[in-house]
């Protein structure tokens, strides 16, 4: 026999509980998320670039295997928010982004060296303090796995959303772009298993553009499609209400959240 669903009254407190439960776990890092020499740095820059694209449009690039059908010379004048290890296609597929938002300790922990050698703005957890450094181009974010909302100001808290393409669109609304489009989000993974279960890959990656994304040795953690998808279904909303959009362009996608669009009839 099914169970009956919850009233909203049992749902409503519930939820509440577990967001008051997720706010004491984060009481002790909050003075150095918001008082932290380097995070009230990160603050102020971040500040500078609230609303600095009103009006323009922006492509959200993600490491989908779509991306190597994707003619990426298109973006040359375009603003790209580039993600993770998406510094390889610098060489596999002769494409830079605009800037690199990144919020994964894992993928931080095991890339370093790559990640301190790019000149090119960069936005990361605040987590990943401890492994990077205060450089000029760096902008370090709050974000937590936890309480989820979509944050018009990222200056302050961000939800993570299960994937950084959920930060990544939050930065781009703060940033003021009235259009986003997404690219290489293909939201469908060869590798298959329990969500965020950290797993080392053994071969070439499959999932990814570059065989190399999280080539064999690399710990990574295996997708949460449904929270995602919820954080998408949150964006989506956010932008609706501010008279924005967010597009999808991505070849063969399996994300329906947003609107679909033809990758090159953007291009004129």
């Amino acid at each position: 026999m099914s169970q009956p669903n919850p009233s909203p009254e049992v749902s409503l407190l519930g939820r509440l509980a577990r967001n008051g439960y997720d706010f004491l776990k984060r009481v002790p890092e909050l003075p150095a998320a918001y008082l932290h020499p380097w995070r009230r740095e990160s603050r102020r820059r971040l500040g500078q670039l609230k609303d600095s694209h009103k009006g323009e449009r922006c492509f959200i690039v993600g490491n989908g295997p779509s991306l190597k059908k994707t003619d990426l010379s298109r973006l040359k004048n375009e603003f790209a928010i580039g993600m993770n290890r998406v510094f390889l296609a610098s060489k596999e597929l002769g494409f830079t982004p605009s800037c690199l938002v990144c919020v994964n300790d894992l993928v931080v922990e095991q890339s370093v060296p790559e990640f301190n050698a790019l000149q090119m703005p960069k936005f990361f957890s605040w987590r990943a303090s401890k492994w990077l450094q205060m450089d000029d181009w760096m902008h370090f974010i709050y974000t937590t796995y936890t309480t989820p909302k979509f944050a018009t100001d990222v200056r302050n808290r961000v939800w993570e959303g299960a994937t950084v393409t959920n930060v990544c669109l939050q930065l781009a609304y703060h940033m003021g772009f009235q259009e986003v489009i997404l690219i290489g989000v293909d939201h469908s993974f060869a590798t298959k298993g329990k969500p965020n279960t950290t797993v080392e890959s053994q071969g070439d990656d499959p999932n990814h553009f570059s065989a190399a994304y999280f080539g064999k040795g690399f710990r990574w953690q295996l997708p949460d499609l449904e929270t995602s998808e919820m954080g998408y279904r949150m964006a989506r909303q956010a932008y609706e209400k501010a008279g924005r959009r967010v597009l999808d362009a991505t070849i063969d996608g399996k994300l329906d959240i947003f609107e679909k669009v033809d990758y090159l009839s953007l291009f004129g």
